[in-house]
């Protein structure tokens, strides 16, 4: 039976005609029950690990007006205003600033209102190659015949003090050849607006961003000395960014200004967005750069994802999770930069490989014009505590995660998928905010993982 208040408030939704566009929203009983009234803050030093960027530390803060149970729009919306402050800084020299709000339902309308900043330096970024080679081993661009099953090995031999080519010093290492720096500045906003019933939404933003880039190549690094075994320092040598900008492969390595206009088309039935139990969300995004919008590169991104939530009746909180994303880029002369993520309303995703798509392999690992991934999770509640006003809910997560890319969207297939697989932890505090704890394996590597949200 629904309680008292629970009943009160469908029947004061139920004759509102103007907000019949969010019942299929409402979140579940249990959920709705634990849901806090008023203003709060969550506060979280902000502890992360990740196997590209390291180990990060820095503070985490998300401000919530959730409003009073006896507002109507409180069983259906995850908040009505959500302010983030986030700062942090990593091991590797990485560091970041993002500041973001968020009004979903604006003062009881269709409307959703969205604005992001970020600025960000990260020294420690992957690159690979930029096209479906790929998914081959891993080689060193100084000797590419020699193939490494195993990131460890590729890094230990990358290491390896060697005679420098032309254009290089005497002696060099290749400790840094496939690392570039990155540093950001964007400010984003969007506004979406909820049509019919409202599972459907159309969303448009805009995007202006600033980007620059630094390659290692010269700057010296740890060597070692292939007979001795020492540790030394020697010049890096050859960049693997550089040379295939060189070579006309890449485009994009000075950076420079981009102007973006963002459209998508979006389905979304999930009953509570931070951490649904049940519905799907089905989105077609897309970014256009241009000259003739003020951008200095000229593109157009489009991806699909579909996301699918299920509860089992099986414990108190057991959840059935799985995504499919594709994407691809247009433009002859697309930045490499954009083949790094795919952009959607929900948060961009870093793809392929790295927590957000191929948990088993570095970010960036796979990169080309298209891709196709999938993920697959098992989110088990095994208990729920209250301390005080706060309440934590402790899970797993055994994850399935599989991809792969290609030069042309009309070549992907299920041939030449790289998978990886592991299990993850989960801490829900006050529902909306997740901690996650995963272990992703593939059989070239074994990475650990930990922050804040779910992986989706």
């Amino acid at each position: 039976m629904a309680l008292p208040a629970e009943a009160q408030l469908a029947d004061q939704l139920a004759g509102n005609d103007s907000l019949t566009f969010i019942r299929s929203k409402r979140m579940s009983d249990a959920d709705l029950a634990k849901k806090r009234e008023g203003r709060f803050t969550t506060g979280l030093p902000d502890l992360s690990s990740d196997p590209v960027t390291g180990f990060g530390f820095g503070v985490r803060t998300n401000t919530y007006w959730n409003g009073n149970r006896s507002n109507p729009l409180f069983a259906y919306t995850p908040y009505l205003v959500r302010l983030r402050a986030n700062a942090a800084y990593y091991s590797t020299n990485a560091r970041e600033l993002v500041l973001s709000v968020d009004m979903p339902y604006v003062r009881g309308t269709r409307w959703r209102l969205r604005a992001d900043f970020k600025a960000q330096q990260n020294p420690a970024n992957l690159y690979f190659g930029s096209d479906q080679s790929t998914l081959g081993s891993l080689r060193l661009p100084s000797n590419p015949t020699v193939m490494f099953a195993t990131y460890a090995a590729y890094n230990k031999a990358r290491r390896q003090l060697r005679s420098g080519e032309p254009g290089e010093a005497i002696l060099v290492s290749d400790a840094l050849s496939n690392r570039f720096r990155e540093t950001e500045f964007m400010l984003n906003l969007k506004a979406d607006y909820a049509l019919g019933a409202g599972k459907w939404r159309l969303m448009a933003g805009y995007e202006i961003q600033h980007l620059a880039y630094k390659t290692f190549q010269g700057t010296r690094t740890e060597a070692i000395d292939p007979v001795t075994g020492n540790t030394t320092e020697a010049p890096n040598g050859t960049s693997l960014l550089a040379r295939d900008a060189e070579q006309g492969r890449i485009f994009g390595l000075t950076g420079g200004w981009l102007s973006i206009l963002q459209s998508a088309l979006i389905y979304d039935t999930r009953d509570f967005e931070p951490d649904p139990t049940r519905g799907g969300y089905v989105e077609v995004a897309n970014e256009f750069s241009n000259q003739l919008i003020g951008s200095q590169f000229n593109f157009n991104k489009l991806f699909v994802q579909g996301r699918l939530y299920q509860r089992l009746p099986v414990g108190t909180r057991t959840v059935l999770a799985g995504r499919l994303g594709v994407g691809t880029i247009f433009g002859q002369q697309a930045p490499f930069f954009e083949f790094q993520d795919q952009w959607s309303p929900d948060g961009s995703i870093n793809a392929l490989g790295g927590r957000q798509s191929l948990r088993g392999y570095r970010a960036n690992r796979f990169l080309a014009r298209s891709l196709a991934f999938a993920n697959v999770e098992l989110r088990v509640r095994l208990a729920d505590l209250k301390m005080g006003r706060q309440t934590f809910g402790l899970g797993v997560a055994p994850f399935f995660d599989a991809g792969t890319v290609r030069d042309r969207w009309q070549d992907l297939s299920l041939r030449d998928l790289r998978t990886s697989y592991g299990a993850g932890a989960r801490l829900a505090w006050n529902l909306s905010t997740i901690v996650f704890f995963d272990y992703g394996l593939s059989r070239e590597d074994r990475l650990f993982y930990f922050g804040i949200g779910q992986v989706f």
